[in-house]
C-alpha cells in the first residue's frame, strides 16, 4: 500500500511541476505533421492497355475495386447530354444477365456496384469479391444497352431540365461554366432540351464503343486480398476487353478572361434570392510547386466557415446563409470562384464587399492564426480521408493521372505545413481575380439591374442557354386607366364574380407534394371556411400523417410527430385579418399599391404590394388578369426569408374558377402543390379545425 502511496504522491508532484512550467498566455506551437505511409500499389499493365494498381489491407475483411477513366475531354456540341444518358444507362444489367437479376444479386451478397461515363465503383466482404469483380468486368466490357433504358433515360434527364426551369442554382452553375469557359468547351457546355431530343439510341452505343477504351482506364483493387491472386483474376476477367483505336478529340482554347471587371447577369423573374459568383480562369495543376500554397489560401478567403467571406458576408452583414470560393486544379484548365446566394436587396453590397475581401487577402498579410488554423483544418481533413478506401483508390489514380512524384501524398501534410504568410499574399494575387474578371448573377432584374447600374461596373445580358441578349425591359409603362381598383375588379370577374364568389362558405383540396430533393411525396388534404379557418394534414404512404396545421379563426398550432406547438402570436393577427376565402372581396384598394407592369415566367404581369411592412406583394396576369403570384417575407433567425409562390393551371370548379398548382420557393427550397381535387361548400365541416 505505502508504495501504491509514494507512486501516486510522486506522479502528482510531477505534475504539478510541469503545470507551474507552461507558459498559458502563449498559443502552443503546433507539432510536426503527421507521418503519412501508404502502401505502395503493386502495378502491371495488360496487354489491351488497362493500367492494374492493387493494394493489400487487411484492417477488415472488405474490398473495393475503381474504375476510372484517363481521357482528354469530350465535346458533345448540339448533342449535349449523351454521356449523361449514357453513363445513367451502365452498370443496369449485362449482355448475359438481365437487369433485375444482375441487380438481385448485387443485392444479394450485400455489394454495391455503380457506373458513370468515367467509370465504375464496387465494394464487397471479401468473401465475395472474386464474383463482384466478375461482375464488374462483365458490366464493363458487356453492358446492357437498350432503346428501352434509353427512352427511359432520356426521359428522366429531361423531367430533371423540366423540374430545374425555376432554379436559379441550375442556371448559375450551367450558365457559369458556359460564360467562364465557352459554350463550345467541354468544360462549358451542358444539356439543353434540344441538344437531349438531338441524342439517340445509336449514337449512345456509339460513344459507348468508342470511349470505354482499356488503353485509357486505370483499375485499382483495395483491401483484404492477396496480390498474386487478384492478378490472376484481373488477368482473366478483363484481358478479353478489345482496345479499338482511340482518336483524341482536340479541345477547343477556353474563353479569355474579360480585359475588366464585368458583370453578366441572367434573368430570373421568379428568383427570390440572387446567385453571385465573382470568377476567373486560371491555370493550376496538382504538380505545380504553387498548388499547396492556393489550397490555404483559399481556405482563409472563402474554404472554411470562418473564411473571409463567410465572415463578412454572413456573420457581419446577415446576406447570406453561406459564402465560399473554391480554385480547382486541372490538367487543362480551371477558374477561381467566389460567391453566395444573397438576398435580392442586398445583391449589390454583396458584390462589393466580395470584392472588398479578394483585395484584403491581396494586399495584406494573414493573420498567423488565421493561416494556423487553416493548416490545422487539412491535416484534420486529410488524416480522416484516409480512412476511407475510395480515398486510397482516388489518391492511387491521380498520382498517375496527374503526372504526381510517388510521395505526393506522403509528403503532403508537410508541405501544408511549410507554406508561408508571404506564400498565401503571392498566390492570393497570382489566382485570385477580381479585375480582369465576371461577377455572373442569376436573380430578379426589376428588383437588382437599378441598384446593379449603380456599382459602375459594366453589365452584359444573357439568357439562360447562356446567349448574349439586349437588355431586359424589366418594368413597362401602367396603362391609362389602369389602378389597384380594377385589376382587384377584372380577377373578380375572370374567377366567377362577386355573387359565385359569395356563395363559396368551404374549399377542400387533395394535393400530391413534391419537394424537391425529398427521398418521398408526400399528400396533403387542405380545408378551409370562411371567413378565416384553415386546415391542413399530410401525410406519407406507409408512415401516416406526418403534420397538422390548423387554425380556427381565433388560435392555432402546427403539430409534427406528436410535437405541438402553439401558432405565434404575429402570425394569429396576420390571419385574423382574412375576411374571406378569396382576399380579394375584402382587400381595401386604398391601401394597396400599384408598384409596375413587369414580365413573370414569360408573362406581363401587374406588381401590387399588400403590405409593405411584411413584404407582401401579388402579380396578376395583365392580360387574363388571374392571380399568378404571390410573394412575402419574414424574419427568422436573424435573416430575412422570401417566399414565392407561383400559381397556375386554372380549372372551373362548380362556377369558379380554381388554381390546381402553385409552386412555393423559399431559397434553395422548392415545394410543388398539385391538386387531384377540389370540393367546393363540400366534405368540410368545423370540427375539422379543432
Amino acid at each position: 500500500m505505502k508504495i501504491k502511496l509514494y507512486t501516486l504522491l510522486a506522479f502528482l508532484y510531477l505534475s504539478l511541476s510541469l503545470s507551474a512550467q507552461i507558459d498559458r498566455s502563449k498559443q502552443p506551437e503546433p507539432g510536426p505533421a503527421p507521418e503519412i505511409t501508404l502502401e505502395k500499389p503493386f502495378e502491371f499493365t495488360l496487354e489491351n492497355g488497362l493500367k492494374v494498381l492493387i493494394v493489400e489491407n487487411h484492417k477488415l475483411p472488405r474490398v473495393s475495386m475503381n474504375l476510372a477513366f484517363d481521357r482528354t475531354p469530350i465535346s458533345e456540341g448540339d448533342k449535349a447530354g449523351v454521356t449523361t444518358i449514357l453513363g445513367a444507362m451502365l452498370g443496369n444489367g449485362t449482355v448475359s444477365i438481365p437487369k433485375d437479376d444482375f441487380n438481385e444479386e448485387i443485392d444479394f451478397l450485400g455489394a454495391n456496384l455503380s457506373f458513370g461515363f468515367n467509370g465504375g465503383f464496387a465494394s464487397c466482404l471479401t468473401k465475395y469479391h472474386e464474383r463482384i469483380m466478375e461482375l464488374l468486368a462483365d458490366a464493363t466490357m458487356n453492358s446492357l444497352l437498350t432503346e428501352e433504358e434509353f427512352e427511359k433515360e432520356k426521359d428522366l434527364l429531361l423531367e430533371g431540365l423540366k423540374s430545374q426551369e425555376k432554379s436559379v442554382d441550375a442556371a448559375a452553375s450551367n450558365v457559369g461554366g458556359a460564360l467562364a469557359y465557352g459554350a463550345a468547351h467541354p468544360y462549358g457546355e451542358f444539356p439543353t432540351k434540344k441538344s437531349i431530343n438531338n441524342v439517340t439510341f445509336n449514337l449512345v452505343q456509339k460513344y459507348y464503343e468508342q470511349y470505354f477504351q482499356p488503353s485509357e482506364a486505370y483499375l485499382v483493387v483495395l483491401g483484404d486480398v492477396d496480390v498474386a491472386a487478384v492478378k490472376t483474376l484481373v488477368e482473366k476477367l478483363f484481358s478479353p476487353w478489345e482496345v479499338a483505336p482511340v482518336e483524341v478529340p482536340v479541345l477547343p482554347e477556353p474563353r479569355s478572361n474579360p480585359e475588366q471587371l464585368e458583370i453578366n447577369f441572367i434573368d430570373m423573374p421568379n428568383a427570390v434570392q440572387s446567385n453571385i459568383s465573382l470568377t476567373s480562369n486560371v491555370k493550376l495543376k496538382m504538380n505545380d510547386d504553387d498548388y499547396h500554397a492556393v489550397l490555404i489560401a483559399n481556405k482563409i478567403l472563402g474554404g472554411g466557415f470562418n473564411s473571409y467571406l463567410n465572415m463578412n458576408l454572413r456573420e457581419e452583414h446577415g446576406y447570406t446563409y453561406g459564402a465560399r470560393s473554391s480554385v480547382g486544379a486541372d490538367q487543362y484548365v480551371t477558374r477561381f470562384k467566389a460567391g453566395a446566394s444573397v438576398r435580392n436587396e442586398v445583391t449589390d453590397s454583396a458584390i462589393v464587399q466580395t470584392i472588398k475581401e479578394v483585395k484584403r487577402i491581396q494586399d495584406n498579410p494573414v493573420e498567423k492564426e488565421a493561416l494556423a488554423n487553416a493548416k490545422a483544418k487539412y491535416v484534420g481533413d486529410f488524416v480522416l480521408a484516409l480512412e476511407r478506401p475510395s480515398t486510397i483508390a482516388r489518391y492511387a489514380i491521380n498520382i498517375k493521372t496527374n503526372d504526381l512524384p510517388e510521395d505526393f501524398y506522403a509528403e503532403f501534410l508537410k508541405k501544408i505545413n511549410a507554406v508561408t504568410v508571404d506564400d498565401v499574399q503571392r498566390v492570393a494575387n497570382k489566382y485570385f481575380n477580381a479585375e480582369n474578371a465576371r461577377f455572373i448573377i442569376v436573380g430578379k432584374g426589376s428588383d437588382l439591374i437599378e441598384n446593379l447600374e449603380k456599382t459602375g461596373i459594366p453589365i452584359k445580358y444573357f439568357d439562360k442557354e447562356a446567349n448574349p441578349v439586349e437588355k431586359p425591359e424589366f418594368k413597362k409603362p401602367i396603362p391609362d386607366g389602369v389602378t389597384t381598383k380594377s385589376i382587384m375588379t377584372d380577377y373578380i370577374n375572370a374567377i366567377g364574380g362577386n355573387e359565385a364568389l359569395e356563395d363559396v362558405k368551404t374549399v377542400l383540396t387533395k394535393v400530391d407534394v413534391t419537394i424537391e430533393g425529398a427521398p418521398f411525396k408526400p399528400s396533403a388534404v387542405i380545408k378551409t371556411m370562411s371567413p378565416n379557418k384553415e386546415s391542413m394534414e399530410m401525410s406519407v404512404q406507409g408512415m401516416g400523417t406526418i403534420m397538422k396545421q390548423k387554425f380556427n379563426g381565433k388560435e392555432g398550432y402546427t403539430e409534427q410527430q406528436g410535437n405541438k406547438q402553439e401558432m405565434p402570436e404575429s402570425e394569429i393577427l396576420k390571419k385574423k385579418k382574412q375576411k374571406g376565402l378569396f382576399a380579394e372581396t375584402y382587400l381595401n384598394s386604398e391601401d394597396l399599391v400599384l408598384i409596375s407592369l413587369i414580365s413573370v415566367n414569360g408573362v406581363d404581369a401587374y406588381k401590387i404590394q399588400v403590405d409593405e411592412e411584411n413584404g407582401s406583394f401579388r402579380y396578376y396576369d395583365a392580360k387574363s388578369a388571374l392571380l399568378i403570384r404571390t410573394e412575402s417575407s419574414q424574419e427568422a433567425q436573424g435573416q430575412k426569408i422570401t417566399q414565392t409562390t407561383d400559381i397556375s393551371d386554372y380549372k372551373t370548379v362548380d362556377g369558379v374558377l380554381m388554381p390546381f398548382t402553385k409552386i412555393m420557393t423559399t431559397g434553395p427550397q422548392i415545394i410543388t402543390l398539385s391538386a387531384s381535387e377540389i370540393k367546393i361548400n363540400e366534405g368540410v365541416s368545423k370540427k375539422d379545425f379543432k
